[in-house]
C-alpha cells in the first residue's frame, strides 16, 4: 500500500530542511574580504618597499653610475652631457616594469578582479615606490661615486632631470590593472547563474 498523501503531497516530495548554522560555525567562518584585506596591505607594502633595489638596479645600470647598461667609460662622468637622458630613460624602463609587475601582482585572481580599494593601494604605492627609487639612487650617487663640481649644473650629480619619469610606475601599475579587469575570465558561477536558476513562477 502507498502512503496516503499529506496535503496533496506525498512524503517523498517533502522539502528537505537544511540544518541551520551554529553560532560556533559562524563565529569559524571568517568574514568576507577579512584575508583579502591583509593581503592587500601585504602587497602594497611590498610594491612600495620594491623601489629601494629598483633605485639600486638605477645607480649600476644608468650613466654617471656604475654604467653596466653600455660599458661606455666616456658617460661614468655626470659632466657629460650626453648621459643624462639615457640615465632618465633607464629608470623609466625600470619603472615600466616594475609598475607591470605591481598591477599583475595586484590583478587578484584570473575569476575575481581587483576592488577599486585594490586599485587605489596599488597605485599608491608605486607611487611611493618610484620616490623609494629616485632616492635611493641619488644617495647611491652621493656614497658611492668620485666627487664633481656640480656648480655648472645639478644635473652633473647622479639624480633625475625629469621628474615626470617618476608617474611611470603608478601608470604602468593602473593599465596593467585595467587590463587584467578588461580582458579576465569571468567566473562560470556568474555566467551559467542565470541559466540554472529556477523558475519561480507558480503553475496555474
Amino acid at each position: 500500500m502507498t502512503q496516503p498523501a499529506v496535503h496533496g503531497r506525498f512524503p517523498q516530495d517533502a522539502p528537505h530542511q537544511t540544518p541551520q548554522q551554529t553560532p560556533l560555525d559562524a563565529a569559524r567562518t571568517p568574514a568576507p574580504g577579512a584575508a583579502g584585506s591583509a593581503v592587500t596591505w601585504r602587497k602594497a607594502a611590498i610594491i612600495a618597499a620594491a623601489g629601494i633595489p629598483v633605485g639600486l638596479l638605477w645607480w649600476l645600470l644608468a650613466p654617471s653610475g656604475l654604467n653596466l647598461l653600455s660599458g661606455n667609460p666616456e658617460l661614468r662622468s655626470g659632466g657629460n652631457t650626453e648621459g643624462w637622458l639615457p640615465r632618465d630613460l633607464v629608470l623609466a624602463g625600470l619603472f615600466l616594469l616594475a609598475g607591470c609587475i605591481s598591477g599583475a601582482v595586484a590583478s587578484g585572481t584570473k575569476h575575481s578582479g581587483p576592488s577599486g580599494r585594490d586599485v587605489l593601494l596599488a597605485v599608491g604605492a608605486g607611487a611611493v615606490g618610484a620616490l623609494a627609487a629616485w632616492g635611493t639612487g641619488v644617495l647611491c650617487g652621493l656614497w658611492w661615486a668620485a666627487p664633481e663640481d656640480t656648480s655648472a649644473n645639478a644635473s652633473i650629480a647622479f639624480s633625475l632631470r625629469s621628474f615626470a619619469v617618476l608617474a611611470i610606475w603608478p601608470a604602468a601599475a593602473a593599465l596593467t590593472l585595467f587590463l587584467n579587469t578588461v580582458f579576465a575570465t569571468p567566473a562560470p558561477g556568474a555566467r551559467h547563474g542565470a541559466a540554472e536558476q529556477p523558475s519561480t513562477q507558480s503553475p496555474e
